[in-house]
Order: C-alpha cells, then structure tokens, then sequence
C-alpha cells in the first residue's frame, strides 16, 4: 500500500523533554565527548538543536527571513549558518543552552501542534527531490532533525536508544521517503522491485518499485524482489543520517539478490550533505 502520512505534531513536545531531561544531567566532561557528527562534541549538536528551532519559529512562524545571497549552493548556504552559529555559542555555559533550548523546544512545540497536516511547506523537502511539499512532510522533516541530533548525543554519552520506539518508527517512515530519489538513475525493467526489512525495536517492510519513469516506495513486502536489503533500525537511522561511512554500510547491510539494486540504498541520505 502507499504510504501514510506520518503526523509527528503530537511527538515534538515529548521527544524534546526527553532530550533536555538528558542534558541536566550531563557531566562537564560529558557535554565535550566526541559525536558521530563529524567534528562537533555533544555542546555543539545542542547548540546546533537550539539554532534550527530557532530558525523554524523564526522563518516559518514569524515569516522573518533575513536576506540570503543568491551564490553558493544550498549546502553551502546550510553549511555556513550552522558553523557560524556553533562557533559563536561555544561561548555559552551547558547550563544556558539547555535551559534556552528547552525554552525553544517548547515553542517549538507549540507552534507545530497548531499546524494542520495539509497545505503546502513553506520550504520543499529537498533531499527527497521535492520542488513542492506537504506540510506535513515538512513537519516530518523537522521532527527528523530534532530526533536523530537527540540520539547523537545519546550515543555519544552512552545513554542508549530514546525509550520511545515509536519516534524511531516515524523517523524511519519519514527519511525512507528518499529512496524513489536516491534511485532516480538506476535504470530497470517496469516491474524491478527492491525489498527493504528493518528490524529491532521500530521493525517494518517496504517495497521500492520501478514505476513507469521513475520509482515508488510503499509498505509491505513486494512479492517477487531482485534484492532484499536487510538492516537493523539503528543501522538505519545512522545509514540515513550519514552517521556511518558507507565501507561500514556494507558489511552492516545484508543483501540477498542482485546487490546493483542495493547500491544507491548504501548512498541515501536523509539530510542535506
């Protein structure tokens, strides 16, 4: 079956609880621990949480864009506001950027429970190849963000997955919406059908298809597939959110089948990079 829309509205306000429950009770020592974000520690990533709230209340529900240059490229735009923000609140105690993201999580919060699932996104989902979005995949995407950031920052401190399987469930239901354009170039016959099984706590099945010029994804296990890939939901999440390098994909990943098929599932990202 296609798939659903996944509503997240409800998911903001205890999902960024949770991650500010956490922060209270980091050591100093904690918030400098390396994370799997590249070259930020755990203070950068709450600072990057706290800028990207901000930015959301800010562009969408108070309609203050500031002025963008019109060169570079997306990422290069994207790359820019989140190093210069982190740099300058390496300045900020731990103390004060969890009690000013909880302040932000909260509105947050607030401002995406009084939006309505239809309607168009003020900003197109980008790595989905989207010229044009819902809202609610928009809010989705945003829910995305906040969720795996919160489980950087749990890996790196050793606080284990978040309590709540569900959250996981919908992030995956969410980034796996990549996939039709992560295919995009993989040529193959209009009945080609790829099946992907996530397991562990947040399990489900997908079937990516060929469909007429393009590619589909929707639930369930397709009948007949040229590749299986099966993965776990931690290998998943970090798979899509670039949090583990692509050698390490492929001995995390098993496929059965055609392993062609299984390539540009290695390369999806659910982020901008």
């Amino acid at each position: 079956m296609p798939l659903p829309v996944t509503d997240t509205r409800q998911a903001f306000r205890p999902l960024s609880g949770e991650i500010v429950g956490l922060l209270r009770a980091l050591s100093a020592e904690d918030w400098e621990r390396p994370t799997v974000a590249g070259s930020w520690r755990v203070r950068d990533v709450v600072a990057h949480l706290l800028d990207t709230a901000l930015r959301r209340l800010s562009f969408h529900r108070d309609r203050s864009m500031p002025p963008v240059s019109s060169a570079g490229s997306l990422v290069d735009l994207i790359n820019d506001l989140n190093a210069t923000w982190v740099h300058a609140a390496r300045r900020l105690s731990p103390r004060a950027l969890t009690d000013l993201y909880a302040q932000a999580g909260a509105q947050l919060a607030d401002f995406v429970e009084s939006l309505p699932l239809d309607g168009d996104a003020l900003f197109p989902v980008s790595w989905a190849g989207d010229a044009q979005s819902a809202l609610w995949f928009d809010i989705g995407r945003e829910f995305t963000e906040v969720w795996h950031h919160g489980a950087q920052i749990r890996d790196a401190v050793g606080a284990g997955p978040f309590p709540d399987p569900r959250w996981l469930r919908a992030v995956l239901e969410i980034a796996l919406r990549v996939l039709p354009h992560a295919y995009r170039d993989m040529p193959g016959s209009h009945d080609v059908s790829v099946a992907i099984a996530i397991t562990g706590r947040a399990p489900g099945e997908w079937a990516l298809s060929r469909a007429g010029g393009g590619w589909d994804i929707s639930e369930g296990r397709p009948a007949s597939p040229a590749a299986t890939a099966t993965l776990t939901d931690e290998t998943a999440w970090r798979l899509l959110f670039n949090a583990v390098p692509l050698d390490d994909a492929r001995s995390l990943v098993r496929v059965d089948g055609d392993a062609a098929l299984a390539r540009p599932l290695l390369q999806a990202r659910s982020v901008i990079v």
